[in-house]
Formats: C-alpha cells, structure tokens, sequence
C-alpha cells in the first residue's frame, strides 16, 4: 500500500527538539524520558472519534499514528540508541482496513529515530531500558493508564534486583521542561501558523459573505468547515462558536438551530487546524450588512480595546500588560455609554478596582497559541519572588511568542444597563506573533474594522444579486 501523500516531514525539525530535551536531561543527571502519544477515543459502540495525536509527541516526533510511545534515553551508553520509537506493526490486513502504517522500520527511516519496535514489545523492551537508569521523566499525574505502565515497567526491573540490576529512583515531571520549548517557536511552526491564519480568515470572509438574515447558525459553520477542508486544513482547532443574537452572549455557545435575524449580531468564534497548529479567530458582524447605532458603538470599543492590546504586545512586556490595556478602554467604554452608571463609579480606575466591568467582561484578553488552541506553557515567572500578595510575576513576552488578543464586551438585560445594548455579544480575535518592537498580526486577512466588514457583506451582496 502506498505512502499517503503528506507534507515533507521536517526530519531535522524534529531531530533537533530531541536533541534539546536529550541534553537538557543530561545536565539535569541523566535518565529516561517517555512520552505517549494519545489513545483512540471511543465515539459510541465501535466508532471511534477522528484521532487526533498527542502534541507533545508530536512536537518531538512529527509521527500522526496512535498506538505509538517515544523514549529518550539521556543515560543511553556510547553507540546505543538515544531516540527510540514503538509504533503499530506493519499489517497488510489492517492497511486495507485502515490505511498505510509506516511500520517501526519505516518509521525509524522516515522520522530520523535510532530505533524503533513494535508496540507489543514495550513490556519487555521498556524494562530493559530503563535498568540501571537513574530516573524517569514524564507527565507525572495526567494519565492513570501511563502511571499503571511505569509502576509495571519498574516492578519488572526490580525483579531483576538479585542479579544486581537496578531500578530508576526518582521520577520528575517532563512537561514543564517540553512547555518551556513550545512557547517559543521556530521558523518551521510559524510558517504553518501563518498559514493556519489565512485560511481561517478566508473561512470567516466566506461566512460573511453568505450570511443573511433568515440564514441558521449551522448553516454557517457548514461554510467554515467547508472553508477550512478546501485549503487543506485537516480539522476545526476546536468546536466552533456560531452564535446570532443573544446567544453570543453565550461566551461558549455551540453552533445551533436559531436563526440570524435582522438587527442580531453574529458571534463567529472559530479556526482550523493545520499540521497539527491550531489558529483563532472571533469577529463579529450584523447579519443585516449594517450596525445598528448601538452595536456600531459598543463595537468600536470593543475594536479600540483589541488595538490598545496589541500596541502592548511586544517581547519585554509582561504577559498581563494587554490585558491592562484592553480593560482601560473596555471600562471607560462602559462608562461612556452608561452601562456602568457614574453615579457610582467616577473613573476607569474605580471601574477596575471594583471589578464593575466584570458582568460584560468576564474573560482575559489572550492566552497562548500554538499546537492546541488553549496552548501550554506558564503565564508567570516560576520561581521567581513573589509580591506583597503572593503572586508571581507575570511572565515576560519573548520574540516568537504566540498568543491570541481577543477582548469583548457581552451586554445582558439588567437593572440600570440601558435596553438599546441589551443581548449584544461582541469579541473580536486576532493571532498574534510577538516581534522584538511589537508584534505580527496572522489573522487579518478577514476584515476587523466595522466599514470594512460592511463594504464585504454589500459587496458580497451585490455579486450575488448579479448573477441571479
């Protein structure tokens, strides 16, 4: 059976964040470091969810197969194998079924491992591994499956005590080493994010292009999803939010039956996955074609407040310094229009101090971006002092960086909120590449600015009344 047709696996890509973990390991004393990739999922009966890998072995491996576990050994004696691969047997009876298999042969060649073994080996290879080996590192506590095989493979080494063999004596957490290297990323990651970004924006042009009133939300995340296949991405980075109306005040409303009518906003939070890297985008329309007075109001504040966070993104800022300024301009906003009353508060400072902004603005303002979508890594400075309240420092940006800028406002029906902003959601998302002096915006080739949103919806409209 045939190879499926992929991009070019980035050998050295992957080689090279190997090669980092190994050598951070050594400096650390040594020892094995295992890492599974992600079980099938049962959907219900004998259907299983489409399977999505692990990203951290992804990350260090590029291999999209499960059944499949990574061991880098760190102690590995001089000549023997420090990059070991157990993956799925070559099976002619299951390719026919399933696909192609690459096969621990094939998969050793194709991913630049030492090794590789079937996975049925792993009880009895995984043992002899680790013997004589001083620790064990992986994600400690996040899998009772990976905790039950490590206990296994220990106590079969222990057995083999008498003969002088002996078994790892510390166990240490992998992942905030394997987080530390995904927050920063390289060339070849930033370039599939760039595209990521242009194909969910031509997904989120084509929903406003269609969209009008009487149109159901699922109507329109079918567009998105049609958008992102099209171009090549191989799924939605996570489960889209379509929301008309009131329902985007909703912050994670899925996409459902009710109907875009005119005067309602639509809420489309939604992005693809490409290459295993997710993107983000939310931005936020009238399904008419034209803003309302109100909803033109609260979303040029909302649009000045993503603009004020992005000025703040840059490396050397702290993580939170966004965040500070969106909500600066999300509360004057608030005051300006009266949805917070200034017979209450008399400034933006007492607006924050007292957390009045939080009924219409209850979320942060980004969050990492990269192989999922909520990405990992810290968002402050471990081990460094804390302040007066306990709290560590907010981490400091770096070039390379990825993060996402998204504030919001979401306006329900309340005592003293006046009822002409009543049930308007609005949040506007960008991805963002943290630069020396700022920071690089992937996700703007779907208009942001309201008159430009307007001109694409008329423009769309007037194409498609010509050619009825």
């Amino acid at each position: 059976m045939n190879q499926p047709t992929e991009p070019t696996i980035a050998i050295d890509v992957y080689r090279t964040r190997r090669e980092r973990v190994l050598a951070a390991l050594r400096a650390a004393g040594g020892g094995v470091a295992i890492v599974p990739t992600a079980p099938e999922a049962l959907r219900n009966r004998d259907t299983d969810y489409p399977y999505r890998h692990d990203s951290y072995f992804y990350y260090l491996t590029g291999f999209t197969e499960p059944e499949a576990l990574l061991v880098l050994d760190a102690s590995a004696a001089p000549g023997a194998p420090a990059s070991v691969l157990f993956c799925r047997e070559k099976s002619v009876e299951r390719e026919t079924w399933e696909g192609f298999r690459f096969g621990p042969d094939g998969a050793r060649e194709a991913f630049g491992l030492d090794a590789a073994f079937p996975i049925g080996e792993l009880g009895t290879q995984l043992p002899r591994i680790i013997a004589d080996k001083p620790a064990l590192h992986y994600a400690l506590g996040t899998s009772a499956h990976l905790d039950e095989q490590v206990r296994g493979w220990l106590d079969a080494v222990r057995a083999q005590s008498r003969s002088g063999t002996v078994a790892p004596t510390a166990a240490r957490d992998l992942l905030p080493l394997l987080d530390e290297m995904r927050l920063v990323k390289d060339d070849h990651e930033l370039a599939i994010m760039r595209r990521a970004g242009q194909i969910s924006a031509a997904a989120h042009r084509r929903a406003m292009a269609v969209c009008r009133p009487g149109i159901r939300e699922y109507e329109l995340e079918a567009e998105l999803l049609y958008t992102f296949r099209k171009f090549g991405a191989q799924a939605p980075a996570y489960t889209s939010i379509v929301a008309a109306g009131a329902n985007a005040c909703v912050l994670h409303y899925p996409a459902g039956n009710a109907i875009a009518r005119d005067g309602d906003l639509i809420l489309i939070d939604a992005a693809c996955e490409l290459d295993g890297y997710a993107s983000d985008i939310t931005r936020t329309f009238p399904a008419s074609g034209r803003f309302t007075p109100a909803q033109r109001e609260l979303y040029d504040i909302v649009l000045a407040a993503q603009q004020a966070a992005v000025d703040a993104t840059r490396a050397g800022a702290r993580f939170d310094e966004p965040h500070q300024a969106a909500l600066r301009v999300l509360s004057q906003g608030l005051l300006d229009t009266g949805i917070v009353p200034r017979a209450k508060f008399a400034s933006v400072d007492d607006v924050i101090a007292e957390r009045a902004y939080a009924p219409f603005y209850m979320h942060r303002t980004g969050h990492w971006l990269g192989m999922d979508v909520h990405d990992c890594g810290d968002y402050r400075e471990r081990g460094a002092p804390r302040d007066e309240a306990g709290a560590l420092p907010w981490r400091t940006l770096r070039a390379s960086m990825t993060l996402t800028i998204e504030p919001g406002l979401y306006v329900r029906p309340a005592e003293g909120v006046p009822e002409r902003y009543w049930n308007i959601g609005i949040r506007i998302e960008d991805d963002a590449i943290v630069t020396p002096t700022g920071c690089e915006l992937i996700t703007r080739d779907v208009p942001v600015a309201a008159d430009e949103i307007e001109a694409l919806m008329q423009e769309a409209r007037a194409a498609h009344q010509q050619r009825t």
